[in-house]
């Protein structure tokens, strides 16, 4: 390829960040021609309106730094989307990014955004389900308040309280006639597993179901969908009684509960098919997912036939068929069906393929750690090793594309991702694991897996990289400092970097979370918080530091971020940091690229024989 060329065609890694994505189209359940996604067509993520009788799309939001968080009326006639900040134009408003705002609507077709539940005071999100009389249940979350879930009717009334607790709730569905309301709680001070409440309109309890025994045993509930048909009370409800996430159906109204004969190995979430006969699985296992079709009381659910790969959305359609969105390690993402065709593929050019992974599974001091690594298609290994580490962290990679891990491998570098005890997909007992000895036990499953990379011939010792965002950033702090000797250089996004400080700042849910993971607060367990915290070991990191953090985040706030990069200025480490505009992670597909290329950057000024790809200099010059 010539200078020319070079300078005037993006590289590939740029290039799939900038191809149009779609996400999968919600539909209205009384009116399915009439769907809504989310896009990055204009360079920004945003809400956009498709009416599939005459194939008009409309752009719904257009804010400078992207919307993501909509819903449709059952009608068809109003979109939701929660507003957390500046587009109103008031000073005072919120910043973008901290999340903390006030849901507005405007019509299908286009018009002006009005609040959407006036009398609401700006608040975190807690769940949405609208009515068909156009009523809305609104969960919303402040540090003052807890949580407080209410209900607002058409006409302009006052919205109503129908809930309040300081633990952490939200709204789960709202049945079909709009008579019963599933809510899922945390009153028992677990916030990793959730209890559900059934409730009348007027707040009043129709049913109680909480397979926690008041906090004393470790087993989640999860709110499903209320059958979609006029009259019927039953609930689809997730549960882990058999130490995986499984779907049954319960009807609060009659007190009975029905076991699904599911017999998948790995986790299930499912929701209801449109006439309710039957219901739409998606069986994620070992960083894979599949789907399948079950009708309560036949033996056997029927595989609904998809690609190797991951599905990161399913839905089924009035007529029967399946609109999914699937993608791999390799190939880019794309809403299907089942029918055979693509049912939205946004104008422009494509993302660029990248390799795909290969499975690892690697003796660790909990049992066998899954990891997934790509390597560059061209060159032999010992490679210089970048260990991508997920976020979450009940969250997990899986053979997806990703666009940040496929930088890397364009540059060289075999990329390894590993789903650490913590992650979900592995069954209820590998989740749970993560408790008390927060940080540590995930960093000992990495460094097993960074073991296996090195005496494997995969990684060279000494070019391996500690990588991640959120809690991946976290992880790569905190490993930086308790171990040493196994890094040559940091990468954390959007960290935790001080957990005393960051439990103070962060919004009150993620304090529900921190308290159920240490066992209590900075207060009551300060031995399990300075443990756990980076913070504590700042002093002994070597390698080099790149750290990126939002201004605005509310769940790694920036205060704390400070406190860490203030101690290794003081003793002069070698350290970079960047701040943004935003808040956890920005929705502005030109910052994005920014952020991964100030990161490919410093790790090869600073990583020792690393070097830039041929074919990729324009944005790291």
């Amino acid at each position: 390829m010539s200078d020319t060329q070079n300078a005037s065609t993006p590289p590939d890694w740029e290039q799939r960040f900038r191809a149009p994505r779609v996400s999968l189209p919600q539909w209205a359940e009384d009116a399915p021609e009439r769907s809504l996604f989310v896009s990055n067509a204009t360079g920004t993520y945003e809400i956009y309106a498709w009416d599939r009788k005459t194939g008009e799309q409309r752009m719904v939001t257009d804010r400078p730094d992207g919307t993501t968080d909509g819903a449709l009326s059952p009608d068809g006639e109003w979109i939701w989307w929660f507003d957390d900040g500046r587009s109103s134009g008031d000073p005072g408003s919120p910043s973008y990014g901290d999340e903390f705002g006030v849901w507005m609507r405007q019509p299908f077709g286009g018009g002006e955004d009005v609040p959407a539940a006036p009398g609401l005071e700006p608040s975190y999100p807690a769940g949405l389900a609208i009515g068909r009389d156009g009523s809305a249940v609104v969960g919303r979350s402040t540090d003052e308040d807890g949580t407080t879930i209410h209900l607002a009717r058409p006409g302009g009334a006052a919205p109503v309280e129908i809930y309040r607790h300081r633990e952490s709730a939200g709204v789960g569905d709202l049945s079909y006639d709009g008579s019963l309301i599933a809510l899922e709680h945390t009153e028992h001070g677990d916030a990793m597993h959730s209890a559900l409440r059934v409730v009348r309109p007027d707040g009043s309890t129709v049913a109680e179901l909480d397979d926690t025994e008041g906090g004393t045993k470790e087993l989640g509930l999860a709110v499903m969908g209320f059958a979609p048909v006029a009259g019927d009370t039953r609930l689809l409800v997730g549960h882990q009684r058999r130490g995986r996430w499984e779907p049954m159906i319960w009807d609060p109204v009659a007190g009975t509960e029905t076991e699904l004969a599911l017999d998948l190995p790995g986790d299930v979430s499912a929701e209801w098919y449109p006439d309710g006969s039957a219901i739409l699985i998606e069986h994620g296992f070992e960083a894979r997912s599949e789907l399948w079709r079950h009708e309560p009381g036949r033996p056997e659910p029927v595989r609904v036939e998809t690609p190797v790969g991951s599905v990161s959305g399913a839905t089924a359609r009035p007529d029967g068929t399946v609109e999914y969105l699937w993608s791999s390690a390799a190939f880019p993402p794309v809403v299907r069906s089942t029918t055979g065709a693509v049912v939205l593929d946004p104008p422009g050019p494509k993302a660029p393929a990248s390799v795909p992974v290969r499975d690892v599974w690697v003796e660790g001091p909990g049992g066998r750690v899954h990891a997934l690594v790509q390597t560059p298609a061209s060159g032999e290994g010992p490679f210089p090793t970048i260990f991508e580490i997920h976020g979450g962290p009940t969250w997990h990679d899986s053979d997806a594309f990703a666009s940040g891990p496929a930088a890397w491998v364009d540059h060289g570098f075999a990329v390894v991702r590993v789903n650490y005890r913590g992650s979900t997909g592995y069954g209820r007992a590998w989740t749970d694991a993560l408790k008390h000895r927060v940080g540590l036990i995930e960093l000992e499953d990495i460094a097993a897996v960074r073991e296996w990379s090195v005496e494997s011939g995969l990684a060279d010792p000494d070019r391996l990289v500690l990588a991640g965002g959120s809690w991946g950033g976290y992880l790569t702090l905190l490993g930086l400092g308790t171990q040493p000797d196994a890094w040559a250089l940091g990468l954390a996004a959007v960290p935790v970097a001080d957990y005393v400080t960051a439990y103070h700042d962060e919004m009150e849910a993620l304090k529900a979370m921190d308290r159920t993971l240490l066992g209590g607060t900075p207060e009551e367990v300060p031995e399990r918080f300075e443990a756990s915290s980076p913070l504590t070991y700042v002093d002994a990191v070597r390698a080099p530091v790149y750290i990126s953090a939002g201004v605005n985040d509310p769940r790694c706030p920036i205060r704390q971020v400070e406190n860490y990069v203030d101690r290794l200025k003081a003793r002069g480490a070698v350290h970079e940091v960047y701040r943004y505009d935003a808040g956890h992670g920005s929705l502005v597909v030109e910052e994005r690229i920014k952020q991964v290329g100030l990161e490919l950057d410093f790790a090869l000024r600073h990583l020792p024989g690393a070097r830039k790809s041929e074919a990729d200099t324009s944005s790291l010059a």
